[in-house]
C-alpha cells in the first residue's frame, strides 16, 4: 500500500487499463456466465453496502432475499421450500452434502454416488467433508446410468446427485429415476440445476427435474448464469426448511443468534439484483430468453456441420458440444474431457456473433 492514494481519476484510469486487458463477451463461447441484465446492475449498486449475514440490520434485503427464495421454489414447483443465495453451485452442492451427511450419522465410511458428469465441486465437498466419491459412468446421450447408480450404493451412501444441465454437454439426467433410488435405499437426493435450473422451465415441453419430483431433497440452481444477476449469485433450495437447522451455528454477537450459511458475510447486492431481473422479466421475458438461445444454439449446429464438425450429442438446452477440428483463432471455446469442442451459447452469443464465427470457421478450412 502507497503513503500516499491517488487522485479518482487516476485510479478509475488505472483500472480501466486492467480490465481492458480482459477477454471480449462477443468472442466468449465457453462460459456459463453472461453480461448482467442492466437492472441488476443498477440495483446491485443500490445495495452495495448490505450484509445479509447480520439480517437484523438490513431487514429491507432480508426481505428481498426471502422473495427470491419464494420466487425460485415457485420456478422449481415448490413456493414454501427452504433456502438461501450462496456464492454459487459449489457452496450450494458442498451444503446440500453438509446436510446428507449430518441427517445421516450411522454411515461409519460415508459416501457419495455422483453421475461422471458431476461439476468439480463435488470433488472438493468430499475432500472437505471427508467422504468417498463413487463415480456413475454415463449411459445413453451422456446422462447417468441409473441401473449402475443403484448397484454402486450402500448401507454407507449418505446422498445421490443428478445433474440438471450438465456442464459439459447440457444435459438433463433422469432425475425421477435417481430419486427413486435415494428413497429405496434411504438417502438424500440433490439435484444440480445451477446451470439448467434457469433453463429447462422455460422449454417446450421440459423433462420433470426439481420438487415435483417425489424424493427430490435439495437443488442449486445460479441466478448468476441463465438468470442474467450479477456475480456471484447462487442459491440452494430444500423441500424440508428445517434441514437447515442441522448446519446451525450459534452466533451470539450477531442480530441473529444461530446461522445455518456456509459463509458469515454474505453480500445483499447480488440477491437484490437478481430478484430485480426476476421482477423485471417474468416468466414470459425468460421463455424469450431461453427461445432465443436454442435458436442460436440450432444455427451453430447447422452452421457447423455445413463445415464438417459433427455434433456429440442433440442440444437438449444451449450448450452444443463437436468432433471434428479446433476452433478458429481470436475465439474462446473449450474442450470436454473427452476432448470435444464445446460451446455455450449464452444471451451475450448473439446471432451476429454465431454468423461472425460461422465465417472464421469457413475461412479457416478454405
Amino acid at each position: 500500500m502507497e503513503d500516499k492514494g491517488c487522485s479518482r481519476e487516476e485510479v478509475l484510469s488505472f483500472l480501466a487499463g486492467l480490465r481492458a486487458e480482459d477477454l471480449h463477451h462477443d468472442h466468449i463461447l465457453s462460459s456459463m456466465c453472461t453480461i448482467p441484465h442492466p437492472i441488476a446492475v443498477a440495483v446491485h449498486e443500490m445495495f452495495s453496502a448490505t450484509n445479509l449475514g447480520d439480517p437484523g440490520l438490513y431487514p429491507g434485503t432480508t426481505k428481498v432475499e426471502d422473495l427470491l427464495i419464494h420466487s425460485l421454489g415457485e420456478l422449481m414447483h415448490l413456493p414454501d421450500a427452504g433456502g438461501y443465495s450462496t456464492s454459487g453451485g459449489t457452496e450450494s452442492n458442498l451444503q446440500a452434502i453438509r446436510i446428507a451427511k449430518k441427517l445421516k450419522p450411522e454411515a461409519k465410511k460415508p459416501n457419495i454416488v455422483v453421475p461422471a458428469s458431476a461439476h468439480f465441486s463435488f470433488d472438493k465437498t468430499c475432500d472437505m467433508l471427508g467422504l468417498e466419491m463413487r463415480i456413475v459412468p454415463y449411459g445413453t446421450n451422456y446422462t447417468v446410468d441409473t441401473e449402475k447408480m443403484a448397484e454402486m450404493v450402500d448401507k454407507n451412501t449418505i446422498a445421490v446427485a443428478a445433474v440438471a444441465g450438465t456442464t459439459e454437454y447440457g444435459m438433463i439426467d433422469d432425475v425421477p429415476a435417481v430419486a427413486r433410488i435415494a428413497e429405496e435405499q434411504d438417502c438424500f437426493c440433490h439435484v444440480d440445476a445451477a446451470f439448467g435450473g434457469f433453463v429447462i422451465p422455460f422449454l417446450e415441453n421440459p423433462p420433470l427435474f426439481d420438487f415435483a419430483v417425489p424424493g427430490v431433497d435439495s437443488i442449486s440452481l445460479d441466478p448468476h448464469k441463465m438468470g442474467l444477476a450479477t456475480i456471484p449469485c447462487g442459491s440452494l433450495l430444500l423441500r424440508d426448511p428445517e434441514v437447515f437447522g442441522c448446519l446451525n451455528v450459534d452466533t451470539p454477537y450477531l442480530t441473529v443468534k444461530k446461522q445455518c450459511t456456509l459463509a458469515g458475510t454474505r453480500p445483499g447486492a447480488d440477491v437484490a439484483g437478481a430478484y430485480a431481473v426476476i421482477k423485471h422479466l417474468g416468466r414470459e421475458g425468460f421463455r424469450a430468453l431461453v427461445a432465443g438461445c436454442m435458436e442460436n444454439t440450432r444455427r451453430l449446429v447447422a452452421g457447423m456441420e455445413a463445415c464438417g464438425y459433427c455434433r456429440v450429442v442433440d442440444p437438449i438446452m444451449n450448450v452444443a458440444a463437436f468432433t471434428g477440428g479446433d476452433a478458429p483463432a481470436g475465439w474462446t471455446v473449450s474442450h470436454t474431457r473427452a476432448g470435444h469442442l464445446r460451446f455455450v451459447i449464452m444471451p451475450h452469443v448473439t446471432r451476429d456473433v454465431i454468423e461472425c464465427f460461422l465465417a472464421d470457421v469457413a475461412a479457416m478450412q478454405a
